[in-house]
């Protein structure tokens, strides 16, 4: 397998001639209804982009609507709750996400005055703006140049060159920057950041890819050599371990007692069921399952008191627990509980 330089992709595909492809494609078969890309709006393109993270598109259309109807600008997110703001991402999962969305407003908001900047030294500055997101806001809200690369934009560049890097090795991240560097356009930048991201979701797709529709078939080495399916290259990841979990279920009439996590750790800042090291004395009545990017979580739930009246302790009624974030498995378990059937349990 060789491994090329970037002289060597120019002379297999052309700068301009890969740039115009793809941003002919792009207007003719890209996606260009989705929410995000109507008001060409900064915060919208900021919004989304952590949404997507991680989160398929259909996915995220709905929260997106939801949250700028509570948060339609930086100044409301940045002066909202944050068990408010937590609640209203509750669903998306890895909510490191939500808190580091929060701190990006309050960082505009302080240190440029409510305008998310264009230049890419200042984006930099703001929590949770990586070199992906960077790329995002000055594209697609400023129409500016700017390179961008996720795991879309790997596969294609993989498939296009036959490289030997893996997707899922971050040191061998910056081949891929370097070549999104190389090949982003100084005009039509919109359109063909779309374009790249465009192809790799639905045309150059993990799975079955629909070579015979991609503009790019005819320079593309790995359908040349039939050797589509041997990329992107990936590292072999390691067996990920099972951990035992122990939650405590205490239900009264009242409510169910709940305990607000560290801004640490898995589910920072969700309001949870008590958690606990070992197991208690109680009856152990549910169990619920969990894959985390580290481990599996295999937790089971004991009908006990948990003994705490204190912050961050509350006792929350039933119809009031839409008001609170909780961890995704959690929120599923509590509405599964017979809470009547329960609570005589406890009495």
């Amino acid at each position: 397998m060789v491994d090329l330089s970037i002289a060597q992709m120019q002379r297999q595909l052309p700068a301009h001639a890969f740039a115009e492809t793809v941003v002919t494609w792009q207007q003719q078969h890209g996606r260009n209804d989705l929410p995000w890309q109507q008001a060409r709006d900064p915060y919208h393109v900021l919004v989304s982009e952590l949404m997507l993270q991680q989160t398929q598109v259909a996915t995220v259309i709905p929260y997106f609507n939801k949250w700028l109807t509570r948060f339609p600008d930086v100044q409301t997110l940045a002066e909202a709750p944050e068990q408010e703001v937590m609640a209203h991402w509750q669903g998306l999962g890895y909510y490191r996400r939500a808190r580091n969305l929060h701190a990006a407003a309050k960082t505009i908001v302080a240190d440029y005055d409510a305008v998310i900047p264009q230049a890419a030294s200042e984006l930099k500055e703001i929590p949770g703006v990586g070199p992906y997101t960077v790329g995002a806001i000055r594209s697609f809200a400023f129409d500016a140049p700017a390179a961008i690369v996720d795991g879309n934009v790997k596969r294609l560049f993989a498939r296009l060159f036959e490289l030997p890097y893996a997707v899922n090795h971050s040191p061998h991240d910056r081949h891929f920057w370097k070549i999104s560097e190389h090949y982003t356009p100084n005009t039509n930048n919109r359109r063909f950041a779309q374009g790249l991201l465009d192809l790799g979701a639905t045309i150059c797709k993990p799975q079955q890819p629909l070579c015979h529709a991609c503009p790019l078939q005819q320079s593309c080495r790995a359908f040349a050599n039939d050797s589509v399916a041997d990329y992107p290259k990936r590292k072999q990841s390691k067996k990920i371990p099972t951990r035992a979990g122990h939650f405590l279920l205490d239900i009264s009439p009242a409510g169910v007692l709940l305990q607000q996590r560290s801004s640490e750790g898995i589910w920072p800042s969700l309001w949870c069921l008590p958690q606990v090291d070992e197991s208690p004395t109680g009856t152990h009545n549910f169990e619920f399952k969990h894959i985390f990017s580290h481990y599996k979580l295999a937790a089971k739930v004991w009908l006990t008191s948990a003994n705490h009246t204190k912050p961050p302790h509350i006792r929350v009624p039933y119809a009031a627990l839409d008001d609170y974030g909780l961890p995704a498995p959690i929120r599923k378990l509590l509405t599964t509980i017979p809470w009547d059937e329960v609570c005589n349990t406890v009495q």
